[in-house]
């Protein structure tokens, strides 16, 4: 008896210990989804050559645009605030889709980036302008990409393709609508986007951590 105590202890105290510190900003028990079932990703060229999908995952999606490196302080805060906090995670990942022809501003992005932090699941898919239109416009966001297909808003994504964020009534019975975290904005990725992604996060470790007590 006391084992299973114990194990219950150890499983629920880190879950708490999540939900309480997102608790600060996002009054939302469980992060509602804001876009359900998105289309996954085609078979777009990605930078080093392999096959990049989010079914399975949890993914921040971006679109940097025709001019990343113009913008790379973008890049360079989602990195510091979201990215390098939460990468060690199993399967966690950053996607960025960017027109054809980028390939060379995100190789040097990847390599500036590099130098304070391991971007092994820091992925760049590239795809034609219409492609991408096409492809931000089934995620039926109120936000648009500007003429250069780029928008500073990043998305989260799970591992079901659903779309997340803040819609509906809070805890407080305030309406709250939130569909995408601005990157050019430090404390808007420091306090809204990594509460939410505490959340996200949480909801799978307590998933698989019921998953393993049925096993014991």
């Amino acid at each position: 008896m006391k084992k299973y105590i114990v194990l219950t202890v150890l499983f629920a105290l880190p879950i708490c210990a999540y939900l309480f510190f997102a608790s600060g900003v996002n009054s939302f028990a469980k992060l509602p989804t804001v876009t359900p079932n998105i289309k996954e990703l085609s078979d777009w060229k990605s930078l080093d050559g392999e096959k990049v999908q989010m079914k399975e995952k949890i993914t921040i999606l971006g679109f940097p645009g025709s001019e990343m490196l113009y913008n790379k302080g973008d890049a360079f805060n989602l990195d510091q605030k979201i990215y390098n906090k939460n990468r060690e995670f199993t399967d966690f990942q950053v996607v960025m889709i960017a027109p054809e022809g980028t390939e060379d501003q995100a190789k040097q992005l990847k390599s500036e980036l590099s130098g304070i932090s391991d971007l092994a699941v820091w992925h760049y898919v590239f795809a034609k302008p219409e492609e991408i239109q096409a492809y931000y416009n089934s995620l039926k966001l109120v936000g648009k990409l500007d003429d250069k297909l780029r928008t500073p808003n990043v998305f989260i994504i799970d591992k079901d393709l659903n779309l997340r964020g803040r819609k509906g009534k809070n805890k407080k019975g305030e309406d709250e609508y939130k569909e995408g975290y601005n990157t050019i904005s430090a404390a808007d990725l420091h306090n809204e986007m990594s509460d939410d992604v505490k959340i996200i996060l949480a909801e799978y470790r307590l998933a698989l951590k019921k998953n393993n007590k049925r096993k014991i």
